[in-house]
């Protein structure tokens, strides 16, 4: 009887070791924003973990948030991943929370943009997604061919601008700052443009989803908003076009970063390249969830139209420097609360 235990024992050891369904399931835990995640589960996390045999923990939050969370864990890191904006990933880098990407195990990197290959410097991080900021308009009551329009006497009480502490904000100032021909990186012009017409200004809005509401209810006939927001705008009964201001468009990028420390380096870097394949860059493309980066991705002319789309429009768009956002920002919002919200 003693000797049929042992061999009993011995048998399910090895049964054990050789059976995948019994060994320990990889685990990677990615930090994301909280839009679209059952497209981005359907596209991106399912046939990941398909592929790769694991399983993906999703914690999700704005961009600050999960920094700050970064941060607090720096010790002892519970996130693998993270997808940030640019200017957060830099200074998550500067901080000493990322570490570099390998790209040598990034089988799509040679397919991305340019721009989005080293966004922060020191490989810590690649873009996966941008987008274009400029202003949706009603046609039918104006027309807008500059920034300086938005302070047309015709739109006087009917524009919605972003407010300086949300991520479009600084994009808003920074163009309406260029048209006014400001030279400075405090931004002085722009913000005392946007304070001199401050009556003007119905809301300085918080979250991009309330302006087709305020467009819908004719409360205003301008504002200032990402491309990700075009589609939804798009869809209303109304005559709304896109501008494209003489002085141009400005944008942003959300990139994914390498938590330093992490313990699934290697599952971190097949994750990263799967992001940017173009098989999933299409996926995305194709639900108006993510303007693609990866330059190899075609879409219809419709989605296309929903989208920050293209090498062209893609070289168009003069993006903050990161660097420039993280040495200005206190004083740009220390500025717009003595002119703007006083």
């Amino acid at each position: 009887m003693k000797t049929t235990l042992l061999s009993a024992a011995s048998f399910l050891t090895l049964a054990s070791l050789a059976s995948p369904a019994l060994a320990q399931t990889p685990t990677l835990t990615i930090s994301v924003y909280g839009i679209a995640q059952d497209a981005y589960s359907e596209a991106l996390y399912r046939p990941f973990e398909a592929q790769c045999g694991c399983t993906l923990v999703v914690e999700t939050g704005n961009s600050s948030e999960r920094l700050a969370k970064l941060e607090a864990n720096a010790g002892a890191p519970v996130i693998d991943v993270a997808a940030l904006a640019d200017f957060n990933a830099l200074e998550a880098a500067q901080a000493g929370l990322l570490q570099p990407i390998d790209t040598s195990k990034l089988s799509n990197y040679e397919a991305i943009y340019d721009f989005a290959k080293d966004p922060v410097g020191g490989a810590m991080a690649v873009g996966y997604t941008f987008y274009s900021t400029s202003i949706v308009y009603r046609s039918d009551l104006v027309s807008i061919e500059s920034w300086k329009d938005l302070f047309q006497e015709g739109l006087a009480g009917r524009v919605a601008l972003p407010n300086i502490t949300t991520t479009q904000g600084p994009l808003a100032i920074y163009m309406i700052d260029k048209a006014e021909g400001g030279t400075t990186p405090d931004l002085a012009a722009g913000i005392a443009a946007i304070g001199e017409h401050r009556d003007d200004i119905v809301t300085f809005y918080e979250r991009g989803s309330q302006v087709p509401q305020l467009l819908q209810q004719e409360e205003i006939a301008a504002a200032v908003v990402g491309r990700f927001g075009w589609a939804n705008i798009a869809k209303l009964d109304l005559p709304v076009e896109w501008a494209e201001p003489v002085e141009g468009q400005t944008g942003g990028m959300n990139v994914l970063s390498i938590v330093k420390g992490t313990q699934n380096e290697e599952l971190a870097h097949r994750f990263i390249d799967y992001w940017l394949s173009q098989e999933v860059q299409t996926k995305l493309a194709m639900g108006l969830v993510d303007s693609p980066v990866n330059a190899a991705v075609e879409v219809p002319e419709e989605i296309a139209e929903g989208l920050t789309y293209g090498a062209e429009t893609a070289e168009s768009i003069e993006f903050i420097a990161p660097q420039t956002m993280l040495d200005n920002r206190d004083a740009w919002v220390a500025a717009w609360n003595e002119t703007v919200a006083r």
